[in-house]
């Protein structure tokens, strides 16, 4: 029997492969045998052209009535996306994650290098290590970090090599420069990288230590995990520094600047509490 030609985000069309929807399923938690309830239900209504995001809804819905803190953990990528249109909130959550690695963070930090000065988007450092990460965020799915931003990235970590920077109150110089994305690299970018020793984190790369790793070891999830919340809401939020869902349950009083009445707060908390409980 051939295989059902699906549509990928980026127009792209591959063979369907139910070992990726199994992976991913397991990854966000669901108990073996939902997974397979679920590959079963979408294998019989399978269509060639199908979309990915057409089949993500579907093993989303399914999860959700299993269960629905799973279900928001699988659709955490799609969550990472929507903290955008602007960088900003990504930044921040770069910086909460290494900050439970025990580092000290900065974010949108200027740097003058031998050359030219940079916009630097995160600065991890404690006592040994000082990195200068550049946060690389796609609202788009389907869109992938490429050769040219790793070519940008080699040549503003050359130029910040061996440059001073002001810390606490000392001079200390860059130990590692990093590129961390919420999407994938395409083959070319990760054989540049490998080529040239840089640290590049994409959202399934490395195979260990990638960034849906790094969120769900951290436990650090969005707030736009959440599903009883509407995207106006969330924005508010985020323009409001608000971009994690243990801020809301460490400080419920963040939802005040949304007017909402206690029932929907109590609402919000405990979907938040599942998700990081869970």
């Amino acid at each position: 029997m051939s295989p059902i030609i699906i549509t990928k985000a980026n127009g792209e069309q591959e063979p369907f492969d139910s070992a990726k929807l199994e992976n991913s399923l397991l990854r966000a938690g669901a108990k073996a045998e939902v997974v397979d309830d679920i590959l079963s239900s979408i294998e019989q209504e399978l269509r060639p052209g199908m979309t990915t995001r057409e089949i993500y809804q579907h093993a989303f819905e399914l999860l959700g009535k299993k269960n629905r803190p799973v279900a928001i953990r699988y659709s955490l990528r799609r969550a990472i996306m929507d903290l955008g249109p602007s960088g900003f909130p990504f930044e921040k959550l770069i910086a909460e994650i290494f900050k439970t690695k025990g580092f000290q963070t900065e974010t949108d930090r200027r740097i003058t290098g031998k050359c030219v000065q940079h916009e630097i988007d995160v600065i991890a450092y404690n006592e040994t290590d000082l990195y200068l990460i550049e946060a690389k965020f796609h609202n788009q799915l389907g869109v992938k970090t490429d050769t040219k931003v790793a070519l940008y990235v080699k040549a503003r970590y050359d130029d910040l090599a061996g440059v001073d920077i002001r810390i606490s109150g000392e001079n200390r110089q860059m130990t590692r420069g990093w590129l961390i994305t919420n999407t994938k690299f395409t083959q070319s970018a990760i054989e540049y990288g490998q080529c040239q020793n840089l640290n590049f984190v994409g959202w399934n790369y490395p195979s260990k230590g990638n960034l849906h790793d790094m969120i769900t070891e951290s436990g650090l999830h969005p707030l736009t995990c959440l599903t009883v919340t509407s995207q106006a809401e969330e924005r508010t939020l985020l323009e409001k520094g608000v971009v994690l869902l243990r801020q809301l349950v460490d400080d419920s009083s963040v939802l005040d600047a949304l007017g909402m009445p206690e029932s929907k707060k109590e609402e919000v908390i405990a979907e938040a509490k599942s998700v990081l409980n869970g």
